[in-house]
């Protein structure tokens, strides 16, 4: 049973004109989630969006979220750690999916397409194979089934404890540092602020573990067994996630169907890459076909 309560912040947040609404979930032995909602048309089939490392769901979707609310009934997370996700110690990728489905329940949402951004993906396959009467399709963007050469992860595991050690020791600081990367480009100081306010309560520790969880990540072995609808969304100038490995998740999936942005690792953000056409599109490819 999910539980909702109200403390220090409101449990809902509407935002006039919008149709969109701000949720702080209380999620009974899991912990409290904030969840960005839009109704969409009536009886509308959800879509979970599931953001990449480092980011939160309004800045992984921001350009998004209108053009898909048309059509659909959309939700967004946090996942763990990340803006007003579940505070944690221990971030694991399963737990995050797990999560997912929490919040699903406490929606009232028996089943969705999963549609997951870079760190996404994996929690997005996670949701499908922990949970698979739940979730009716995958659209999958920007990631790939590993995201690291197998000798890599031997550095990782010597390396980034002590980067978890170091922002659990100086989390202020080591948040500003990530915020000053995030906000260096951007033109605008409305801009700045905006995304300083998203990642004012992210946890500089969970979001090294988070790292450490991608890099070690791999759906080599069960990828081809994944039996839903299928979309993979490849950014063609990506060098976060080789492209290669992009085209490889799309062959690894049986049936799957590629789509291509002409964008690099942010083109979600960019509204310059057409990446919100082709979410569109896929959304509602996966969606006609899904049982």
């Amino acid at each position: 049973m999910v539980e909702r309560r109200q403390e220090d912040q409101e449990a809902t947040r509407t935002h006039p004109g919008s149709g969109r609404q701000e949720l702080f979930l209380d999620l009974k032995g899991r912990g409290r989630i904030r969840v960005i909602e839009y109704k969409g048309p009536e009886g509308a089939p959800t879509l979970m969006l599931l953001h990449g490392l480092g980011a939160t769901g309004p800045l992984n979707w921001l350009r998004s979220f209108s053009d898909l609310a048309e059509r659909y009934h959309v939700v967004a997370v946090d996942h763990r750690g990340h803006g007003y996700g579940i505070p944690t110690r221990r971030f694991r990728l399963k737990d995050c999916a797990d999560d997912v489905v929490a919040v699903a329940d406490e929606l009232g949402i028996q089943k969705f397409i999963a549609v997951g951004y870079s760190m996404g993906g994996p929690i997005a396959k996670l949701c499908w194979s922990r949970h698979p009467g739940r979730v009716r399709g995958l659209v999958l963007c920007a990631t790939a089934r590993h995201f690291t050469p197998e000798r890599y992860p031997v550095l990782t595991r010597a390396v980034l404890p002590g980067a978890v050690l170091g922002a659990r020791m100086l989390p202020n600081l080591v948040r500003s540092q990530i915020i000053e990367g995030m906000t260096r480009d951007l033109p605008s100081q409305e801009a700045k602020d905006y995304v300083r306010s998203e990642m004012s309560g992210s946890d500089p520790a969970v979001l090294a573990q988070a790292t450490r969880a991608v890099l070690r990540f791999s759906s080599r072995n069960w990828a081809s067994d994944i039996a839903v609808p299928t979309a993979v969304i490849v950014t063609t100038r990506d060098k976060i996630v080789p492209t290669r490995r992009q085209y490889a998740l799309a062959a690894a999936i049986p049936g799957a169907k590629q789509f291509e942005v002409d964008g690099d690792h942010f083109a979600c953000a960019n509204k310059r890459t057409g990446f919100v056409t082709e979410l569109v599109a896929a959304c509602d490819h996966v969606n006609a076909i899904a049982a």
